[in-house]
């Protein structure tokens, strides 16, 4: 009693936030094949299904996968015929999980998974998730657009992801493949559900990112992070599409609608029940020959139109006026050309004309003579 009591007492002594933690540099040690010398007592067997594009690598790469998993003790048989992968124990398998292991090893190498990445999942620190998304959305475009977000322009946005995470993504068909951490799966998990329920997967990246740079803060570990953390509301900014034929309902009477009226009752009426059959058939022919003769006018008067000559312009006739007489100075005249003479380089010197009436002159000499 004394012995439990001191337990008891030491272990409400110690803080809570020692509880919680892991310490540092602390890893579980592996299993060995002395924790079960003896080995186990059944054989279990898992397999899973391959599509055929697959059938070309898994050929390449089944040498590797057969030696990781002989480290294991594990057998695994490739069968083309039917396009399976199984894995089973053997007498020598002392682990049993590592038959878990090779079968989430399988189903990753099935969904387009890389070798290199799918054979992590044999260590003991990682898990894989394999997320169905094909029945989550009903409209296949829909479906389309949204696992094309998730994946990002160039892959971005999965990249962004993954680093937050720790974990190695595969989006392929209508799954979602992750490999890594437990922590980091179930990250992975919750951004690709929203994802598929139309919440842009930024959002979810951006919280990520908040909480890893808290994380770092060890003052904050015991708090609640909610007042760091972004708050981001669905808006439905969309305005809903009116239709283009607006019903409008009528008023309720309790009467009902009157019925149509049948042929025979138009007959009655027209008084054409009466008539013999011979002239019933005369009016249809008489009737039919008009609308023939309609259509016919109809054809033709668009034939003729053809041949209507369009109408033309009135044509107007340009009236040249007379230029106006005026007289022409030539005594000017020769003054402009004497003065251009006498500006070229080498002519010779002209006396100038004087500017005396050449008329008044001619009538003095006749009057001398």
């Amino acid at each position: 009693r004394t012995d439990n009591t001191f337990f008891f007492s030491s272990l409400f002594l110690v803080d809570e936030s020692q509880l919680l933690t892991v310490p540092d540099g602390w890893k579980e040690p592996a299993f060995t094949k002395d924790d079960n010398p003896k080995g186990l007592l059944e054989e279990s067997s898992f397999a899973t299904l391959f599509p055929k594009y697959r059938e070309a690598y898994l050929k390449e790469c089944w040498p590797l996968v057969q030696n990781a998993l002989g480290d294991s003790h594990i057998k695994a048989t490739l069968d083309l015929i039917e396009g399976s992968i199984t894995v089973c124990t053997t007498k020598k398998t002392f682990d049993p999980f590592a038959i878990i292991r090779a079968r989430d090893l399988i189903k990753l190498l099935a969904r387009s998974v890389p070798f290199e990445q799918a054979v992590r999942i044999l260590e003991d620190e990682v898990a894989c998730d394999i997320i169905k998304i094909g029945t989550l959305v009903r409209n296949r475009e829909r479906f389309v657009k949204r696992r094309q977000r998730l994946i990002g322009p160039k892959g971005s946005t999965l990249k962004a992801l993954e680093l937050l995470t720790n974990c190695y993504v595969m989006v392929q068909g209508n799954t979602v493949s992750a490999i890594g951490p437990f922590n980091g799966l179930k990250e992975v998990r919750k951004v690709v559900l929203d994802t598929m329920k139309n919440i842009h997967p930024i959002y979810n990246i951006k919280t990520l990112m908040i909480k890893r740079e808290l994380s770092k803060d060890p003052e904050l570990r015991m708090q609640s992070w909610e007042r760091f953390l972004p708050n981001f509301r669905h808006k439905n900014l969309t305005k809903r599409k009116e239709p283009k034929k607006k019903t409008t309902k009528k008023e309720y009477t309790p009467f009902p609608p009157q019925q149509p009226e049948s042929q025979i009752d138009k007959e009655l009426a027209t008084g054409e029940f009466f008539l013999r059959e011979s002239v019933k058939k005369r009016k249809k022919l008489e009737e039919i020959k008009v609308k023939q003769a309609e259509v016919l006018t109809k054809r033709q008067e668009e034939r003729n139109k053809a041949f209507i000559p369009p109408k033309e312009k009135p044509v107007m006739k340009r009236i040249n006026k007379a230029p106006s007489e005026s007289k022409i100075d030539i005594a000017a005249i020769k003054a402009k050309v004497q003065k251009a003479k006498t500006k070229k380089l080498g002519a010779p010197v002209v006396n100038p004309v004087p500017e005396t009436n050449t008329g008044s002159d001619k009538k003095k000499k006749k009057n001398k003579g």
